[in-house]
């Protein structure tokens, strides 16, 4: 799969112009972010980059005395983690219940609760270390819920973190998918060096996938962006059993009342939201 990498680069860049470039961004197709000490880093799939969209929304930017420019480059076709991988990552501790850690960085000196769960990450070319803050506010949703015999379901499964943070919180079973292939892969591995992979079926495809599965999921976690999320939802609810809950991140405080109306309109209640440093996290129930 083939990714530019859009460099944008915002006069004056605060959190907020910040925000709303991004937002801009994922409108432009854009699925993944880095904030950079100039604006952000943007990558998107080559056949999905509307650049029309990204200029439009540039040259009607809401914020006045905001001047803003890109560069568009073809991504480089190899493991952008690759220095990160070999390196690896402090242990990640949630909530004093929860430590993601990579098998190399152990946990041993960390002050945790005697019932502390630990999950091990090994990632390849994979979103989803717990290192960024949609990951933990999903983690820390999950440790304050009740997941014995819960069936869920992983939505852009990434690494796997969060079906297996739940399958170790107590749930029955999971069924993740994801677009990326290696991210497909990068959960089944981490499903067997974590012990649930009699538990976890990884799946490669897109949305469309759930048209194989009735209502039947008591779980749904989604921790993708905005557009996807809102351009899914209906598919998302459709797996839903009664009494099931949502729980979505992947987008910033300023995205939550779109996403809330799209919500509404499918019969969704919102029972609860977190934020952390401008990101957003909601939880979401069906009747």
């Amino acid at each position: 799969m083939k990714y530019y990498e859009i460099e944008i680069n915002i006069n004056p860049c605060t959190d907020a112009t910040r925000a709303l470039m991004t937002s801009f961004a994922a409108d432009a197709g854009c699925e993944a972010f880095e904030d950079t000490k100039t604006g952000v880093m943007a990558y998107v799939q080559q056949t999905l980059f509307d650049q029309q969209a990204l200029d439009e929304s540039i040259n009607s930017f809401p914020i006045s005395d905001t001047t803003i420019t890109y560069k568009v480059r073809e991504a480089e076709d190899k493991d952008w983690n690759e220095q990160w991988e070999q390196e690896g990552f402090e242990p990640i501790v949630v909530a004093d219940r929860l430590v993601i850690h990579d098998g190399r960085h152990l946990p041993s000196a960390i002050s945790l609760q005697p019932s502390a769960i630990s999950i091990e990450i090994d990632a390849h070319l994979a979103f989803g270390t717990g290192t960024h803050e949609t990951t933990r506010m999903i983690c820390a949703t999950l440790l304050s819920m009740n997941l014995k015999g819960r069936r869920v379901l992983d939505c852009g499964c990434g690494t796997g973190i969060l079906g297996i943070c739940a399958l170790k919180l107590g749930a029955d079973s999971c069924v993740g998918y994801d677009i990326d292939e290696w991210s497909a892969d990068n959960t089944r591995h981490n499903a067997v060096i974590n012990h649930v992979d009699d538990r976890l079926q990884s799946l490669c495809g897109d949305s469309s996938l759930l048209t194989a599965f009735t209502a039947e999921f008591d779980l749904v976690l989604a921790n993708i962006n905005r557009n996807i999320l809102l351009a899914d939802m209906p598919r998302f609810v459709s797996v839903m059993a009664p009494h099931s809950t949502l729980i979505l991140s992947g987008f910033y405080e300023t995205d939550c009342a779109l996403l809330e109306s799209k919500a509404q309109q499918l019969g969704l209640r919102l029972t609860a939201t977190k934020t952390d440093s401008n990101w957003a996290c909601m939880v979401l129930n069906t009747p």
